[in-house]
């Protein structure tokens, strides 16, 4: 993607970062590619699994009756089938977020990003241990907390696990 966007056409910066607060068209500009190279494998992957929650969830016997009933399809689809087929995307969401962190800290050096990934890589190699310990520990919290929130938010829009 540098190479092309940044080298050959010259759309985006290779590298870099801009505070939003300084440039906000430079902070943009800066932040397409990475955010880019840090979410397409993450969002194939949520949209693959959304696909086959949909379809194993609009085949169910209660999604023919609301058709039966006569609800449009787009009614069926976002009060009931959608409602349902969302408790795995969001677990697998929350779950995602680990593997977007430590996508994070090589995205963070190749773009030159100040971030946790950086901090990390900087602290390893100055061997500056509480710091490692510290970013360790606040990505840990962070990722326990994302899956207590991705439960309890699938508690909340699937009706069946309150039951």
């Amino acid at each position: 993607m540098i190479l092309l966007f940044s080298v050959r056409l010259g759309w985006l910066p290779a590298s870099g970062y801009v505070g939003p607060f300084d440039d906000l068209r430079g902070n943009l500009a800066a932040m397409i590619m990475p955010a880019f190279v840090l979410g397409n494998a993450i969002a194939a992957v949520l949209m693959r699994h959304t696909r086959s929650a949909m379809l194993q969830v609009l085949s169910a016997d209660y999604v023919r009756t609301a058709r039966a009933k006569g609800l449009s399809m787009p009614v069926v689809v976002l009060r009931h089938a959608l409602r349902n087929a969302l408790t795995p995307v969001i677990t697998l969401g929350a779950l995602e977020f680990g593997t977007l962190l430590s996508g994070a800290v090589l995205t963070e050096q190749v773009f030159t990003i100040p971030g946790f990934g950086k901090l990390i890589v900087d602290s390893v190699f100055n061997r500056d241990y509480s710091v490692v310990q510290g970013v360790v520990l606040v990505t840990a919290t962070t990722y326990l907390v994302l899956n207590l929130l991705a439960d309890l938010a699938s508690f909340v829009v699937n009706p069946r696990l309150r039951a």
